[in-house]
Protein backbone atom coordinates (compact mmCIF):
# COMPACT_ATOMS: atom_id res chain seq x y z
CA UNK A 1 0.00 0.00 0.00
CA UNK A 2 1.43 3.36 -0.86
CA UNK A 3 1.34 5.71 2.14
CA UNK A 4 0.90 9.27 0.59
CA UNK A 5 -2.55 8.73 0.52
CA UNK A 6 -3.84 12.29 0.75
CA UNK A 7 -1.69 13.04 -2.14
CA UNK A 8 0.21 15.77 -0.22
CA UNK A 9 3.73 14.83 -1.77
CA UNK A 10 3.78 17.80 -3.81
CA UNK A 11 5.02 20.98 -2.07
CA UNK A 12 2.36 23.37 -3.36
CA UNK A 13 -1.20 21.57 -4.05
CA UNK A 14 -1.97 24.59 -6.12
CA UNK A 15 0.54 24.43 -8.31
CA UNK A 16 -0.28 20.64 -9.07
CA UNK A 17 -3.97 21.30 -10.68
CA UNK A 18 -5.31 18.35 -11.98
CA UNK A 19 -5.29 17.90 -15.72
CA UNK A 20 -8.09 15.98 -15.56
CA UNK A 21 -10.11 18.83 -14.55
CA UNK A 22 -8.73 20.76 -17.29
CA UNK A 23 -10.28 18.05 -19.72
CA UNK A 24 -13.74 18.51 -17.86
CA UNK A 25 -13.73 22.29 -18.48
CA UNK A 26 -12.26 23.08 -21.68
CA UNK A 27 -13.97 26.19 -22.83
CA UNK A 28 -15.35 25.50 -26.22
CA UNK A 29 -14.61 29.45 -27.14
CA UNK A 30 -10.82 28.98 -26.46
CA UNK A 31 -9.41 28.17 -29.60
CA UNK A 32 -6.58 25.00 -28.80
CA UNK A 33 -3.38 25.25 -28.65
CA UNK A 34 -1.28 25.08 -31.94
CA UNK A 35 0.25 21.80 -32.43
CA UNK A 36 3.19 22.69 -34.48
CA UNK A 37 4.48 24.99 -31.29
CA UNK A 38 3.86 22.77 -28.76
CA UNK A 39 5.69 19.72 -30.37
CA UNK A 40 9.41 21.32 -29.92
CA UNK A 41 8.32 22.50 -26.62
CA UNK A 42 8.54 18.61 -25.13
CA UNK A 43 12.05 18.38 -25.91
CA UNK A 44 12.80 21.70 -24.06
CA UNK A 45 15.28 22.08 -20.91
CA UNK A 46 13.00 23.86 -18.98
CA UNK A 47 10.08 21.73 -17.62
CA UNK A 48 7.66 24.12 -16.69
CA UNK A 49 7.99 24.46 -20.73
CA UNK A 50 7.57 20.25 -21.12
CA UNK A 51 4.95 20.46 -18.25
CA UNK A 52 3.05 23.52 -20.45
CA UNK A 53 3.05 21.21 -23.99
CA UNK A 54 2.33 17.81 -22.05
CA UNK A 55 -0.41 19.62 -20.74
CA UNK A 56 -1.73 21.00 -24.43
CA UNK A 57 -1.53 17.42 -26.16
CA UNK A 58 -4.54 16.75 -23.15
CA UNK A 59 -6.65 18.45 -25.30
CA UNK A 60 -5.05 17.79 -28.72
CA UNK A 61 -4.50 14.52 -30.49
CA UNK A 62 -1.46 14.23 -32.93
CA UNK A 63 0.11 11.08 -33.45
CA UNK A 64 3.73 12.87 -33.38
CA UNK A 65 3.48 13.91 -29.83
CA UNK A 66 3.50 10.15 -28.52
CA UNK A 67 6.97 9.16 -28.32
CA UNK A 68 8.02 12.38 -26.79
CA UNK A 69 4.92 11.70 -24.13
CA UNK A 70 6.16 8.69 -23.89
CA UNK A 71 9.60 9.80 -22.88
CA UNK A 72 8.73 12.62 -20.20
CA UNK A 73 6.86 9.05 -18.05
CA UNK A 74 10.10 9.30 -16.97
CA UNK A 75 10.92 12.90 -16.46
CA UNK A 76 12.15 13.98 -13.24
CA UNK A 77 9.68 16.30 -12.45
CA UNK A 78 6.05 14.50 -11.44
CA UNK A 79 4.63 17.95 -13.06
CA UNK A 80 5.63 16.78 -16.23
CA UNK A 81 5.05 12.84 -15.77
CA UNK A 82 1.64 13.71 -14.57
CA UNK A 83 0.84 15.74 -17.72
CA UNK A 84 2.31 13.33 -20.03
CA UNK A 85 0.19 10.29 -19.00
CA UNK A 86 -2.86 12.30 -19.07
CA UNK A 87 -1.95 13.02 -22.36
CA UNK A 88 -1.41 10.02 -23.69
CA UNK A 89 -4.90 9.25 -22.20
CA UNK A 90 -6.20 11.57 -24.75
CA UNK A 91 -3.31 10.14 -27.61
CA UNK A 92 -3.77 6.53 -26.97
CA UNK A 93 -1.46 4.31 -28.25
CA UNK A 94 -0.40 0.36 -27.71
CA UNK A 95 3.13 1.49 -27.70
CA UNK A 96 2.61 3.19 -24.16
CA UNK A 97 0.41 0.62 -22.94
CA UNK A 98 3.62 -0.59 -21.18
CA UNK A 99 5.38 2.46 -20.43
CA UNK A 100 2.10 3.35 -18.40
CA UNK A 101 2.24 0.24 -16.58
CA UNK A 102 5.47 -0.05 -15.57
CA UNK A 103 5.34 3.22 -13.73
CA UNK A 104 2.20 2.95 -12.39
CA UNK A 105 3.92 -0.25 -10.52
CA UNK A 106 6.87 2.65 -9.47
CA UNK A 107 5.99 6.07 -9.48
CA UNK A 108 6.08 7.15 -6.15
CA UNK A 109 3.90 10.47 -6.42
CA UNK A 110 0.10 9.67 -6.08
CA UNK A 111 -1.06 12.38 -8.71
CA UNK A 112 0.92 10.72 -11.58
CA UNK A 113 -0.44 7.43 -10.57
CA UNK A 114 -3.74 8.83 -11.18
CA UNK A 115 -3.50 10.25 -14.62
CA UNK A 116 -1.86 6.72 -15.49
CA UNK A 117 -5.33 4.73 -14.39
CA UNK A 118 -7.49 7.88 -16.47
CA UNK A 119 -5.22 7.04 -19.67
CA UNK A 120 -4.91 3.55 -18.87
CA UNK A 121 -8.72 3.43 -18.87
CA UNK A 122 -8.97 4.58 -22.03
CA UNK A 123 -6.18 2.72 -23.98
CA UNK A 124 -8.77 -0.03 -25.08
CA UNK A 125 -6.02 -2.36 -23.97
CA UNK A 126 -6.85 -5.79 -22.10
CA UNK A 127 -3.04 -5.79 -20.50
CA UNK A 128 -4.50 -2.66 -18.25
CA UNK A 129 -6.54 -4.84 -16.59
CA UNK A 130 -4.91 -6.34 -14.01
CA UNK A 131 -2.42 -3.76 -13.19
CA UNK A 132 -5.83 -1.92 -12.63
CA UNK A 133 -7.07 -4.73 -10.43
CA UNK A 134 -4.23 -4.11 -8.05
CA UNK A 135 -3.98 -0.71 -8.27
CA UNK A 136 -7.86 -1.16 -7.03
CA UNK A 137 -6.86 -3.50 -4.36
CA UNK A 138 -3.79 -1.36 -3.08
CA UNK A 139 -3.22 1.96 -3.80
CA UNK A 140 -4.34 5.28 -2.70
CA UNK A 141 -8.12 6.52 -2.56
CA UNK A 142 -7.99 9.17 -5.53
CA UNK A 143 -5.87 6.05 -7.28
CA UNK A 144 -8.48 3.20 -6.27
CA UNK A 145 -11.59 5.80 -7.66
CA UNK A 146 -10.15 5.98 -11.28
CA UNK A 147 -8.98 2.25 -10.97
CA UNK A 148 -12.67 1.14 -10.58
CA UNK A 149 -14.01 3.72 -13.56
CA UNK A 150 -11.28 2.73 -15.70
CA UNK A 151 -11.79 -1.04 -15.43
CA UNK A 152 -14.88 -0.34 -16.53
CA UNK A 153 -13.93 0.92 -19.51
CA UNK A 154 -11.14 -1.60 -20.20
CA UNK A 155 -12.94 -5.17 -19.12
CA UNK A 156 -15.94 -5.16 -20.79
CA UNK A 157 -14.25 -5.33 -23.86
CA UNK A 158 -13.73 -9.16 -23.12
CA UNK A 159 -15.66 -11.53 -20.84
CA UNK A 160 -13.08 -13.44 -19.02
CA UNK A 161 -12.02 -9.78 -18.29
CA UNK A 162 -15.66 -8.97 -17.10
CA UNK A 163 -15.50 -12.38 -14.66
CA UNK A 164 -11.61 -11.39 -13.44
CA UNK A 165 -12.56 -7.53 -12.73
CA UNK A 166 -16.22 -8.23 -10.68
CA UNK A 167 -14.75 -9.39 -7.56
CA UNK A 168 -12.30 -6.70 -7.12
CA UNK A 169 -14.92 -4.54 -7.71
CA UNK A 170 -17.52 -6.20 -5.36
CA UNK A 171 -14.42 -6.32 -2.64
CA UNK A 172 -14.47 -2.58 -2.95
CA UNK A 173 -18.12 -1.94 -2.91
CA UNK A 174 -18.49 -3.98 0.58
CA UNK A 175 -14.89 -2.80 1.89
CA UNK A 176 -13.45 -0.22 0.77
CA UNK A 177 -13.07 2.68 3.63
CA UNK A 178 -13.70 5.95 0.96
CA UNK A 179 -17.55 6.24 0.26
CA UNK A 180 -16.54 7.98 -3.36
CA UNK A 181 -14.77 4.52 -4.30
CA UNK A 182 -17.36 2.38 -3.40
CA UNK A 183 -19.86 4.61 -5.14
CA UNK A 184 -17.53 4.06 -8.53
CA UNK A 185 -17.09 0.37 -7.57
CA UNK A 186 -20.67 0.60 -7.70
CA UNK A 187 -21.32 2.21 -10.73
CA UNK A 188 -18.51 -0.01 -12.71
CA UNK A 189 -20.04 -3.26 -11.65
CA UNK A 190 -23.35 -1.97 -13.02
CA UNK A 191 -21.60 -1.29 -16.33
CA UNK A 192 -19.89 -4.42 -16.49
CA UNK A 193 -23.32 -6.58 -15.49
CA UNK A 194 -24.51 -5.42 -18.86
CA UNK A 195 -21.59 -7.83 -20.16
CA UNK A 196 -22.68 -10.56 -18.51
CA UNK A 197 -25.65 -13.56 -18.43
CA UNK A 198 -27.47 -14.38 -15.85
CA UNK A 199 -25.32 -16.91 -14.22
CA UNK A 200 -23.67 -16.64 -10.76
CA UNK A 201 -21.59 -13.87 -11.12
CA UNK A 202 -24.54 -11.64 -12.22
CA UNK A 203 -26.25 -12.75 -9.33
CA UNK A 204 -22.99 -12.25 -6.43
CA UNK A 205 -22.89 -8.71 -8.78
CA UNK A 206 -26.54 -8.05 -8.02
CA UNK A 207 -26.33 -9.01 -4.27
CA UNK A 208 -23.47 -6.84 -3.82
CA UNK A 209 -25.64 -3.80 -5.41
CA UNK A 210 -28.78 -4.19 -3.11
CA UNK A 211 -26.41 -5.31 0.03
CA UNK A 212 -24.79 -1.84 -0.44
CA UNK A 213 -28.47 -0.31 -1.32
CA UNK A 214 -30.09 -1.27 1.67
CA UNK A 215 -27.29 -1.19 4.25
CA UNK A 216 -23.97 1.45 3.12
CA UNK A 217 -24.11 4.36 5.46
CA UNK A 218 -23.69 6.85 2.38
CA UNK A 219 -26.30 8.52 0.79
CA UNK A 220 -24.30 8.80 -2.35
CA UNK A 221 -23.48 5.09 -2.56
CA UNK A 222 -26.74 4.14 -1.85
CA UNK A 223 -27.63 6.43 -4.89
CA UNK A 224 -25.18 4.71 -7.10
CA UNK A 225 -25.90 1.29 -6.17
CA UNK A 226 -29.63 1.92 -7.41
CA UNK A 227 -29.25 4.08 -10.42
CA UNK A 228 -26.94 0.86 -11.82
CA UNK A 229 -30.02 -1.05 -10.32
CA UNK A 230 -32.32 1.00 -12.43
CA UNK A 231 -30.18 1.04 -15.68
CA UNK A 232 -29.77 -2.87 -15.31
CA UNK A 233 -33.25 -3.25 -15.28
CA UNK A 234 -32.77 -6.40 -13.09
CA UNK A 235 -36.37 -7.59 -11.44
CA UNK A 236 -34.60 -8.36 -8.32
CA UNK A 237 -33.41 -4.91 -8.00
CA UNK A 238 -36.69 -3.72 -9.10
CA UNK A 239 -38.69 -5.16 -6.75
CA UNK A 240 -35.84 -4.38 -3.66
CA UNK A 241 -36.27 -0.58 -4.77
CA UNK A 242 -39.66 -0.34 -5.02
CA UNK A 243 -40.37 -1.89 -1.30
CA UNK A 244 -37.33 0.14 0.21
CA UNK A 245 -39.65 3.63 -1.46
CA UNK A 246 -42.50 1.91 0.08
CA UNK A 247 -41.16 2.03 3.18
CA UNK A 248 -39.90 5.15 2.93
CA UNK A 249 -36.31 4.29 3.51
CA UNK A 250 -34.70 5.44 0.13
Amino acid sequence: MHSNDDLSVIESADQFDDPLDRLESVDANVPPPDPEEMLPKLRETDPSQRMLAARAFCELQDPRSIPHLIELLNDICPLVRVSAAYALGRNTSSEAVAALIELLATDWNGYVRKGIVWALGNSSDRRAVKPLIHALRTDISAVRLWAASSLAQIAKLEYEDVISAMAPLIEGLRRDAVAAVRGNCAWAIGQLCRELPSNVVYATAIDALLEALVEDEDYGVKEDAKSALLRLGDPRGLQMIEDLELEGLI
